[in-house]
């Protein structure tokens, strides 16, 4: 019997999760399977609509080797292991004649710990362990998230937090699971042959597929931990978040709250000696961060970097001696020695890590009038990193909406250690750059616009023209508006404005409600609209007519006190290149090619992208950033872009209208 072929098996597919087989799906599959023949990468930009987890499943469930797939979101994991791998796995089998195993993995925090629900969890101000649910009022919130825990227990599979619907309070969460420098492991845990985290981990070793996130990615590759099983095949998806991503895993934080901790979970294990040295390492720690100024320290100034000195060695010392209590210490005592030693761990690991002073590390001091102050340390890069840990030992398929900036793939390529596409060498990684396009024709969906007559923005300035003009965009648009801005503060003001302008178009606003809530509310009322922030630009999948005006306030560059992206910046410069477009018109590109992408969901949507900055119509890093976006018809003309929402808004109540009166007429009949 022949093997089947690609296109036999994507139709299946396809046809299994009741999609459409596109142009851009055989191609990107076909380029998916030649990397993975060849043990060469892939970076492929796979427009909204066009199947991309697809193109990729297919070809790797096909060729039999262990892939591990990294997401960003919960939702596209969500959509992997619930809908298109089972439906995908089953159609493929009779072809394959075999039936591919799957399996999804997290971060040990991410499952419920038996041991911390059962016997409870150490204290900081006494002795021992505590009983939470005990501890927490049964009315209060939090005790009330505890009860619903309990139960979940008891008929939960998983244990995974994300199966949990709803939620409940990352307070409520971080009583009843560990991290892993906390987990007593399974050989010592008396709960450890039903832990539900390593279940996971089992589970992963035995499928051909381990959906994972990419935090656990990164962990895996930066402490070198083996958290992942091998695999020959890594597939990220979402890929445009990777380098954030592993840059958040890379960070390490010191607060005087986190070294306070450590201090009282420590004095409970050790000997007096040691107990006061951390305890007044800690309080010098403490009186320096009250006096600190925020910003990029290019240099520790010498007081703090005494006082860091004296935190390490203090730490040094506190984990010796919890060291030395381990073999007295069994059952309850040894969680609350686990715990400690991990609060240590991390003040004594972030402490060392600054006082060493690595010309690769960016070190910085922020305020927050909610948590205080932190100092914080980052890697200048992960390009390096990526380079050595993902790209060596296995073929690569990064896959995303928006990978090719300013027209090509090279800009993201070297945020992850990728030379420019076609160089050859030694040490030099090959890898093939694939824009597979869209189902959608964006010409005739879609409108750029730039509203080149409004002043040129200023940093916290005021913007009264700008509001004026999203006020009378609004209004044409009949609502339907996805309001993005590039901070907090200018998505408040505005919506604080304009629901006193024009009180007849409800605004809601990010941080009222949940995500989940704001976009249920947002798709149900077509004269809604929803401001919100960068973390919003990726949230949003609303197809359809309550979504037809996306605006962005202005061009999204990093802040310039930003402390990790100026450094990175100036690095560029010192190297002769140019640091303005390496990193901050790239990382605006990114954003706003992702903000852009929330108009056309749906072959059906039409709409207009308002960008309310001249720049991206007068300055010359113009031209890179349109070019990132998907290829709408461009306008700066006002009263055109008022015409066309206007009748895009008499065509969608039309519609509206029409499917109300067909509703109704359905009832009746019933």
């Amino acid at each position: 019997m022949t093997e089947p072929s690609l296109p036999e098996l994507l139709h299946a597919a396809v046809t299994a999760v009741g999609g459409t087989e596109r142009p851009g799906q055989v191609t990107m599959a076909e380029a998916v399977e030649q990397a993975i023949d060849d043990g060469s990468h892939l970076l492929v930009q796979a427009g909204t609509g066009t199947g991309k987890s697809l193109g990729y499943l297919v070809p790797a469930l096909a060729h039999g080797e262990r892939v591990v797939v990294a997401t960003a979101t919960l939702a596209l994991q969500r959509q992997l292991v619930e809908r298109d791998l089972p439906r995908t796995v089953d159609a493929l089998h009779p072809l394959l004649r075999r039936r591919p195993e799957f399996a999804m993995l997290k971060g040990r925090s991410n499952y419920l710990c038996l041991h911390r629900l059962h016997e409870g969890m150490p204290q900081d101000e006494e002795e021992g362990l505590f009983d939470q649910f005990e501890a927490a009022a049964p009315t209060s919130k939090l005790g009330q998230d505890l009860v619903r825990l309990r139960d979940w227990a008891d008929e939960t599979e998983t244990g995974d937090r994300d199966n949990l619907t709803p939620g409940v309070s990352d307070r409520a969460w971080s009583q009843i699971s560990v991290s892993s420098r906390e987990c007593l492991g399974a050989s010592k845990c008396a709960y450890g042959a039903e832990c539900f985290a390593e279940m996971a981990r089992e589970r992963a070793k035995l499928a051909e597929v381990v959906v994972t996130n990419h935090a656990l990615l990164a962990i895996d590759a930066i402490e070198g931990a083996s958290v992942l099983p091998p695999h020959e095949v890594l597939i990220v998806d979402e890929a445009h978040e990777l380098v954030s991503r592993v840059t958040g895993v890379a960070t390490g934080e010191l607060t005087p709250g986190q070294v306070n901790r450590a201090v009282r979970r420590a004095a409970k294990l050790v000997n007096e000696k040691a107990a006061d040295q951390l305890q007044t390492a800690a309080e010098g720690f403490e009186r320096l961060m009250e006096l600190a100024l925020p910003g990029r320290l290019e240099e520790v100034p010498e007081d703090l970097g005494y006082a860091l000195m004296a935190l390490r060695d203090a730490a040094r010392t506190v984990i010796s001696a919890i060291g030395a209590t381990r073999d007295k210490s069994v059952g309850d005592e040894d969680a609350v020695r686990k715990q400690a030693l991990a609060s240590v761990e991390s003040v004594h690991d972030v402490a060392e890590r600054i006082t060493n002073g690595s010309e690769w590390d960016v070190v910085w001091y922020e305020r927050h009038d909610r948590f205080g102050a932190s100092l914080r340390v980052a890697p200048m890069s992960v390009s390096g990193l990526l380079r050595e840990k993902l790209f060596a030992d296995r073929s690569v398929v990064l896959a995303s909406a928006t990978l090719k900036l300013g027209g090509d793939f090279n800009g993201v390529g070297a945020s992850m250690g990728l030379a420019p596409e076609g160089t050859t060498g030694e040490d030099v990684p090959p890898w093939k750059g694939l824009d597979v396009g869209s189902p959608f024709d964006y010409g005739k969906q879609g409108i750029l616009y730039v509203a080149k007559h409004l002043a040129r923005p200023a940093r916290d300035g005021d913007r009264g023209d700008m509001l004026d003009e999203l006020t009378e965009l609004i209004q044409a648009a009949g609502g339907r508006t996805l309001g993005l801005f590039s901070s907090m503060r200018a998505a408040q003001l505005a919506a604080e404005e304009l629901r006193s302008r024009i009180p007849e178009f409800p605004i809601l606003l990010q941080g009222e409600e949940t995500l989940g809530e704001l976009i249920k509310n947002f798709a149900a009322d077509p004269r809604t609209c929803l401001f919100g922030t960068l973390s919003l630009w990726q949230g949003v999948d609303v197809p359809g007519t309550s979504c037809q005006l996306v605006v962005m306030d202005k061009i999204p560059f990093p802040r310039p006190d930003d402390p990790l992206m100026s450094a990175r910046q100036k690095a560029v410069e010192d190297a002769g290149g140019n640091g303005f477009m390496a990193v901050a018109a790239t990382h605006a590109a990114l954003l706003m090619a992702q903000g852009a992408g929330r108009l056309v969901r749906a072959t059906g949507d039409r709409g207009v992208v308002a960008v309310l900055d001249q720049r991206l119509a007068t300055a010359r890093y113009g031209s890179y950033l349109k070019a990132s976006l998907p290829d709408f018809w461009y306008t700066t003309d006002r009263n055109q872009v008022r015409r066309s929402l206007a009748a895009i808004d008499e065509v969608a109540r039309k519609a509206e209208e029409a499917g109300q009166v067909q509703q109704a007429e359905s009832s009746g009949n019933a």
